[in-house]
């Protein structure tokens, strides 16, 4: 039997495929057109099973959100452009669709939250007992002086009724990021809550990892990020504080993850925030390739034109806010561990090390 060779040379957009859908916060796909649109676009363009691939290719595509991705989100990546998640969204999708004969496997995460977790104002009072508000710094002088403490409210259902367990515990945790020297603990407004509108992923990609799955039968995999209400979970590998104060265990890695990114050939990382959970993420992997062979650097490529970072509008024309430049240290201190910096609108094919 003669073997079926692999789909290098990039594809057309299919027909179905909009690009304005990047914008629209209501899109919805139907799973089933995808799937019969898939099956004719496999037969006219020879695409064989992603299992068959000798090169395997791990697309991870971070936190692609409605919450994330549009002005409608509680928490939009909007870029110094304004539109910066919106276009990130368009270039991704159109990345799957014309590398479908190319990538073996898709992985989003999502960014799953309940209504109190340590980075949401709703876990805080101040010293007048009056809730915190969003995009604010909470320290451990703060908690140490009075200045804020978490919500006794809480205890009944988080810790048995224990408070002087929950305040040890959040003065800990806030000393740990500090001494950590990533993050200080900023509280961001409620977003990606678990069963609302804002955690589904952006329809326009959903779409193309759909599409991707059944052209190639690859299952569409999805990492589950940020459920534990006492740490934050910017990267998918791990949580930002593993300990709780009195020695034992709060948290652990996600060392199944790990190994499944590091068994591919070559990593490709995509999506929001670039300043946040793209960054914390890589950093991680950075991480656990250093454990191992700081070599394996070499096979992960960050798609700089598929990635935004957050800033916070003060609605006169600047910023509360404005994490570029976290971004853009990051890609630096990336690319000099040896990553590969890459744009979506250059052929896969030309990307620096990575063999077909």
């Amino acid at each position: 039997m003669t073997k079926q060779a692999r789909t290098t040379t990039p594809l057309p957009l299919p027909t179905f495929y909009e690009p304005r859908r990047a914008s629209e916060y209501a899109y919805r796909p139907d799973a089933a057109v995808i799937a019969d649109a898939s099956a004719s676009w496999r037969k006219q363009h020879a695409l064989r099973p992603a299992a068959a691939d000798e090169t395997r290719i791990h697309l991870l595509l971070i936190d692609v959100q409605k919450d994330f991705c549009f002005p409608e989100g509680s928490l939009y990546v909007a870029g110094r452009s304004g539109t910066g998640a919106i276009d990130d969204s368009r270039r991704i999708a159109e990345l799957v669709y014309r590398n479908l004969g190319v990538l073996t496997e898709i992985t989003t995460t999502m960014d799953t939250h309940l209504a109190y977790q340590i980075f949401f104002p709703s876990f805080w009072l101040d010293k007048d007992d009056a809730p915190l508000t969003a995009h604010r710094v909470v320290t451990s002088d703060q908690i140490a002086a009075g200045e804020v403490r978490p919500n006794p409210a809480m205890a009944k259902w988080l810790c048995g009724g224990n408070y002087t367990w929950l305040c040890k515990q959040a003065l800990h945790y806030t000393k740990e990021l500090e001494r950590a020297g990533k993050y200080k603990l900023y509280l961001w407004p409620p977003h990606c809550l678990l069963g609302s509108d804002g955690h589904a992923l952006a329809g326009i990609i959903h779409e193309a990892r759909l599409f991707h799955a059944f052209a190639r039968t690859s299952q569409s995999s999805v990492e589950v990020k940020g459920g534990n209400p006492l740490t934050e979970n910017y990267s998918v590998l791990r949580p930002e504080v593993l300990s709780r104060f009195d020695g034992a265990a709060l948290a652990q890695r996600n060392t199944q993850f790990v190994q499944t990114l590091l068994s591919a050939d070559a990593v490709v990382i995509a999506g929001q925030a670039a300043s946040h959970c793209v960054k914390s993420t890589i950093d991680d992997l950075l991480g656990e390739i250093a454990a191992q062979d700081a070599a394996l650097a070499r096979k992960v490529y960050l798609v700089t034109d598929c990635m935004s970072a957050v800033t916070v509008p003060d609605g006169k024309g600047g910023h509360v806010a404005d994490f570029t430049g976290e971004a853009d240290a990051a890609l630096a201190k990336f690319a000099n561990a040896g990553m590969n910096l890459v744009r979506s609108t250059d052929p896969i094919t030309s990307w620096p090390g990575l063999r077909l």
